[in-house]
């Protein structure tokens, strides 16, 4: 085959290589992104007490600036998260992280509820537009094989993030006031954006989609193999769909039933998350427990997601992605149904049900993630986990409103706990029956 006419295909030049360093940056890169993606959305949460004291407010005013990021996260995931599809995941990594940063910086200068409200919206569709086009982009440096591991790693970042905003708060706002964490907030991801504009390649698929410079798709092609040879045509997967609208690519006639699947699961699963990282702190000090063991339950949650990875991940790569988090999710329900229990048993026994539980639920989410990436081709991966996860957000708000109802209408913690179960359980048949339709068609 002379040189002109050798071709270089979609995702099997991915697949066929050993991971290099250049994917290995890669993946870095959009794990830093989701890092300081998870301390901004919590860095919130420890300043908001201190902002209203110094302000002269009650806690409850505060709640529409917390509203507010919601609903700047929810439009980011459905409204932006398709402008990757079209204008490039670099492009839009970049000018979010960027946005994010200056709105998170904004934030220190905030004189009042109202302006904090609106910087804090503007933030949330900044965090919300990267979120979907690091996934996309990890999804497409990685080869198949270990394409759900690696979106697991980079969605730690984001939990790690979480837990680094609650060491930091700690340790500056005594010292230095609230405003010390927007500075950090602000400041690391500014830092960042010249290491992605720098660093960060453009989407490939992308790249052929749009026509670019055989040269310049080359070069990126290079760097992941030195030894590409003359000038090769390129061409993108079989799937790609750069014709078609990306948001109206999630409703074919063959991919309509999965996408609904997944939107089902998205919800109960952040449903879950929110309902336990809302209500459990509140659980746990009715029952008398101390203040030290509610934080540390807290976090178990979050340590048990980031647990589960490690094991979801390469196991989702090896024996595959639906029937793996079926299974975990299975497993999830009786974690959960087992934590209801242990309200009324030893301390250590709670904890360790409280941990199994987190990593069903927090580790759940990623995996769920990973599996949206595997289930959309690359040509509108960043749309369809957008959306999946704007969805998904209708039963992040939905889920700690039916739980404080139930609180309200005087259901004891295990009994909240054992209906909490359920839905749990539904979401393992979902992806049990997800697996039995596509998982010998998944896409690249």
């Amino acid at each position: 085959m002379s040189l002109e006419t050798h071709t270089v295909r979609l995702p099997e030049f991915v697949d066929d290589r050993p991971v290099g360093r250049f994917q290995y940056g890669v993946i870095g890169l959009c794990g830093l992104v989701m890092f300081l993606d998870g301390f901004d959305t919590q860095a919130i949460s420890y300043a908001a007490p201190h902002i209203a004291k110094e302000w002269g407010l009650t806690s409850a005013v505060l709640g529409p600036v917390f509203s507010s990021a919601l609903v700047g996260l929810m439009i980011g995931y459905l409204a932006l998260s398709p402008l990757s599809d079209r204008f490039g995941h670099r492009r839009m990594i970049i000018v979010a992280t960027a946005a994010f940063a200056v709105c998170t910086l904004g934030a220190v200068w905030a004189g009042g509820v109202e302006e904090l409200m609106v910087l804090r919206f503007l933030t949330g569709l900044g965090l919300r537009a990267a979120a979907p086009s690091c996934v996309a982009l990890t999804g497409e440096f990685s080869p198949k094989r270990l394409r759900a591991t690696f979106v697991l790693v980079i969605y730690c970042g984001f939990s790690l993030g979480f837990v680094v905003a609650g060491l930091v708060a700690g340790w500056l706002i005594p010292a230095h006031g609230w405003r010390s964490v927007f500075w950090v907030g602000a400041l690391l991801p500014l830092a960042l954006v010249p290491l992605l504009v720098l660093f960060l390649p453009e989407s490939p698929v992308h790249l052929i989609r749009r026509g670019a410079d055989r040269e310049r798709i080359a070069g990126v092609f290079r760097r992941i193999d030195p030894s590409l040879p003359g000038e090769p045509a390129f061409a993108a997967p079989a799937e790609d769909t750069g014709r078609r609208a990306a948001l109206s690519s999630l409703f074919t006639r063959h991919r309509v039933l999965g996408t609904a699947l997944l939107w089902f699961v998205f919800a109960i699963n952040l449903g879950e998350f929110y309902a336990l990282q809302s209500w459990l702190p509140t659980m746990l000090t009715d029952l008398g427990h101390a203040m030290s063991t509610v934080v540390a339950a807290t976090t178990l949650t979050t340590v048990g997601g980031i647990a589960a990875a490690f094991v979801t991940g390469p196991a989702m790569d090896r024996l595959g992605a639906y029937r793996t988090l079926g299974v975990f999710y299975l497993a999830g329900a009786v974690f959960v149904a087992a934590t209801g229990l242990a309200f009324g048993a030893p301390l250590w026994l709670l904890m360790t049900a409280n941990f199994l539980a987190g990593c069903a639920i927090s580790g759940g989410q990623k995996s769920l993630i990973a599996l949206a990436a595997v289930f959309y081709p690359a040509s509108i991966r960043s749309t369809g986990v957008g959306w999946a996860l704007g969805i998904g957000r209708v039963g992040g708000i939905l889920g700690p409103i039916v739980v404080g109802g139930a609180l309200a209408a005087q259901w004891s913690a295990r009994g909240i706990f054992l209906a909490m179960a359920v839905p749990v359980l539904a979401a393992g048949l979902a992806v049990l029956f997800l697996h039995r339709r596509y998982a010998e068609e998944a896409p690249t």
